[in-house]
């Protein structure tokens, strides 16, 4: 990421829009790289996003694939979007479902979940490429300990604004007029934005918090460029234009409310407070499923990820 190495704190016009700049840390999860934008020694959350995966570009030959094996959640909710190839999704509920690019998939974890993702078994035999983004959503206070619940959207069912060289799809939450079909528990901002070379857009000002993650490409705000890769968080009640100049850019924008305080974070758990996140921890060593909050997917339970 050495394209990044000339971008610091130092060069943000602070009277501009933009009031922070993360670059995401790069992981190499086998065979593939995962580059995360939150949360950051600079910022935890943006809205109530607290975790922000880019997963690859990354290609496979046939044989290759991603196992995740089950694991739990407590506290948030779970949004993936993928640009490129499929991942199946199997959870504690019941729910076996494939996602591929376009659609959205939204599991809340509530008081507890737990779910996998691997790679489906009719495409292993083949190359394929596997691109997208995964975001976990603090859920509010008053809503930890909900039930859990997953809800699967075709990429049809997204809002699709075109106008000009821009064409947005409005992934969760509202945008420019227009409402996502998915669950959403606080005001939410999220939207996949093309755009054609020399295109402009007006940010959102509808939302408290907003930030813009690069996806390909490059753009222009407040006349500092953010390369792909660079994740750019506007700062409150600050008007902000996005521009691709001499090329088509892909970017996220995402955020909305402000939380409700700070998150306790740990492996795959999400509090308010770090007693929730110890009885959870301990309640996943027991692994007495069927007992308790979690359990293991119907069509995924010969393995688990244990807590080491």
């Amino acid at each position: 990421m050495s394209h990044h190495d000339d971008l610091s704190p130092a060069d943000i016009d602070h009277d501009g829009p933009v009031e922070t700049v993360l670059i995401p840390r790069a992981r190499d999860l086998g065979g593939f790289e995962v580059r995360r934008a939150l949360p950051s020694k600079e910022r935890q959350m943006v809205g109530p996003f607290i975790f922000f995966d880019q997963i690859g570009p990354a290609g496979f030959a046939p044989g290759e694939a991603i196992d995740v094996r089950p694991h739990p959640h407590i506290g948030l909710a779970t949004v993936t979007y993928l640009y490129e190839g499929s991942l199946r999704h199997r959870d504690s509920l019941g729910y076996t479902q494939d996602i591929r690019p376009g659609a959205v998939n939204l599991m809340t974890a509530g008081i507890g979940i737990t779910h996998s993702e691997r790679s489906p078994e009719e495409a292993r035999q083949t190359d394929r490429r596997l691109a997208g983004i995964q975001t976990w959503m603090a859920l509010p206070a008053g809503k930890e300990d909900i039930a859990p619940a997953f809800e699967h959207h075709a990429s049809d069912a997204q809002p699709l604004i075109e106008e000009g060289g821009a064409s947005l799809r409005v992934i969760l939450g509202t945008a420019y007029g227009e409402t996502a079909p998915a669950t959403t528990y606080t005001d939410t901002l999220y939207l996949d934005a093309q755009l054609a070379a020399g295109t402009s857009l007006p940010m959102p000002d509808d939302h408290e918090d907003r930030a813009v993650y690069v996806v390909e490409g490059k753009v222009e705000i407040g006349g500092q460029t953010y390369e792909e890769g660079t994740c750019a968080i506007l700062g409150h009640n600050r008007a902000a234009t996005l521009k691709a100049n001499e090329s088509p850019a892909r970017v996220l924008i995402f955020g909305g409310a402000v939380a409700d305080g700070p998150r306790h974070i740990w492996w795959n758990f999400v509090a308010t407070s770090k007693e929730r996140i110890e009885a959870a921890k301990e309640e996943w060593k027991r692994a007495n499923w069927g007992e308790g909050r979690f359990h293991l997917p119907p069509a995924d339970d010969q393995e688990f990820i244990p807590i080491d």
